[in-house]
């Protein structure tokens, strides 16, 4: 071999090296910043802690009426959204907060994979609607986008407006999904969901006192922040290793038997 083609091979290894070790970086910066945003979703937050205890009274009394669960919901006290087919192997169950940017974070990285697993049907979801953020931060935009998804799930609606509303997410400070009027124009972006009876669930605040009775259970089932994501029963949001790919081929495991 000539010392030019060794060089030049040389430079190659270098270069894929290089490579790599940015690939690893950015992996890392990525995951720090799920865990980091992850910190503004805990509900033991010492510097909010006055701030819920304050508006924990007020909650119970601010969305009065019967609990009216969407059209379709499931298990106990039908409090769970499902998408997917009821025959799959693995279940994935979510709780989500539409103001809290974890839940936002970890939507983008693995909504392409759950859609594929849904879609193809080896994956079944189970979302939990909570309004977490409000209690840390004040507010009613948690409730207000919770009750609207849920009237798109009356809808047969609410995958696509779910993705819709964490896709167009306001800043964490920002309590834009307070709002019905931001809600009900958000609604425009999905096909058939904007209609008078969407529009009349939205304004009623229909589904309010299920998202309470929903947030309620979140609490008694001691989890500590937003996501939290159970694949078969185990919290994967804990899984520092967990990636979008190795959650695929868990649940794709799964399909095999």
């Amino acid at each position: 071999m000539s010392e030019k083609n060794h060089d030049g091979k040389r430079a190659a290894r270098q270069r894929l090296a290089v490579e790599r070790e940015k690939q690893k970086a950015s992996e890392r910066r990525r995951r720090t910043l799920i865990v980091a945003v992850s910190v503004v979703c805990v509900l033991g937050l010492a510097t909010v802690i006055g701030v819920y205890a304050a508006n924990s009274g007020k909650k119970k009394s601010a969305t009065p009426g019967p609990v009216v669960a969407p059209s379709g919901a499931q298990g106990k006290d039908s409090l769970a959204i499902p998408v997917g087919k009821d025959g799959a192997r693995s279940r994935l169950t979510v709780w989500e907060d539409f103001r809290c940017p974890a839940c936002q974070a970890f939507e983008a990285e693995y909504r392409p994979t759950i859609h594929e697993l849904t879609d193809s049907g080896k994956l079944r979801i189970e979302y939990h609607l909570v309004r977490l953020i409000d209690g840390n931060l004040g507010g009613t935009g948690s409730l207000r986008a919770a009750n609207a998804a849920a009237c798109a799930q009356d809808a047969g609606k609410f995958r696509a407006y779910h993705d819709v509303l964490f896709e167009n997410q306001p800043k964490e400070t920002d309590d834009a999904y307070a709002g019905n009027d931001k809600l009900i124009e958000l609604a425009g972006k999905v096909s058939g969901l904007k209609t008078p009876a969407f529009t009349q669930c939205v304004n009623k605040g229909t589904h309010d006192a299920w998202v309470d009775k929903s947030h309620q259970a979140f609490k008694a089932g001691g989890f500590s922040g937003t996501p939290t994501v159970l694949l078969n029963g185990k919290n994967i949001a804990e899984d520092r290793t967990m990636t979008p790919a190795k959650f695929k081929q868990m649940v794709e495991s799964a399909a095999k038997g």
